[in-house]
């Protein structure tokens, strides 16, 4: 005859399992890449508390170079990041070879004007000197900010999201346009008469969006996103972001907090 456990031992193997699953979920580790900038303290403040309640620890890798973190997640060192727009992700897979796919996008600040000669696009002269960033995808909204000021005019019918200097047909206010790697453009501003520095960069040098001369009207292929590899968008962890950061929990967070101020919002959040 089969013998039975008692009710004791049975409790004690319930709570067994219940430990050893307990143990399980803590040691899902996430490893998730930032460049310098705003998106890792919303994570922080926001979505890691999220991740938390359901059993994840997170990594924080932090990377200098604008492909390093793609590389990252392509080689699987890492299992997400979260700086950069899917034209700029799009670009670093046809260039590098990569396979890498956004899954949700995030509160991203715009790209703005900023200026430490000048407190006014009025009093900005002819002539002036204006860095751009040297990557053609974000040097392409620099030039529309400029266009749309009636600084520079652009060639009928360009895509506004392949702009470059060569589509610049007039250049009524004289300006010297000069490229400059977008991670230097906060540091060079006592050395120019405006610079155009991409929100993520601005953020993270202690600038404020409120105090740009002109803010961008930043359109959905520049809002940011958490990007993955290719067959690890439906993953649990890759589900769990997305649901962190549609959460309403987020967005209260998020939008009680002054400092996000002037970002632009993804769709999903509730105006």
């Amino acid at each position: 005859m089969p013998s039975f456990p008692s009710r004791g031992r049975t409790r004690l193997g319930f709570a067994l399992l219940s430990f050893l699953l307990a143990g399980a979920a803590q040691a899902a580790d996430l490893r998730i890449g930032f460049m310098p900038g705003p998106y890792r303290d919303a994570f922080a403040k926001g979505i890691e508390p999220l991740l938390q309640q359901q059993g994840y620890s997170i990594k924080y890798v932090e990377f200098s170079q604008g492909v390093q973190p793609n590389d990252a997640v392509e080689r699987g060192q890492i299992d997400a990041n979260i700086f950069q727009h899917t034209l700029y992700l799009n670009a670093t897979n046809q260039q590098q070879g990569f396979n890498l796919v956004p899954i949700v996008h995030v509160p991203t600040p715009p790209m703005g004007l900023y200026s430490q000669r000048y407190k006014t696009l009025a009093a900005v002269p002819d002539g002036a000197t204006v860095t751009l960033p040297a990557d053609p995808v974000n040097a392409a909204r620099a030039l529309n900010i400029l266009a749309g000021l009636g600084w520079v005019q652009l060639k009928p019918g360009v895509s506004p999201l392949n702009v470059s200097e060569r589509d610049i047909t007039a250049n009524p206010k004289r300006l010297r346009l000069v490229p400059l790697d977008s991670a230097q453009a906060p540091r060079a501003l006592a050395d120019t008469d405006l610079a155009a520095i991409q929100g993520n960069f601005a953020v993270a040098n202690g600038l404020k969006l409120t105090e740009a001369l002109k803010l961008e009207d930043m359109t959905l292929p520049y809002v940011n996103v958490v990007a993955v590899k290719r067959g690890n968008e439906n993953s649990a962890y890759a589900k769990d972001i997305v649901r962190a950061y549609q959460s309403t929990e987020f967005q209260k967070v998020f939008q009680a907090n002054p400092v996000w101020a002037g970002y632009r919002l993804p769709d999903y959040f509730v105006k």
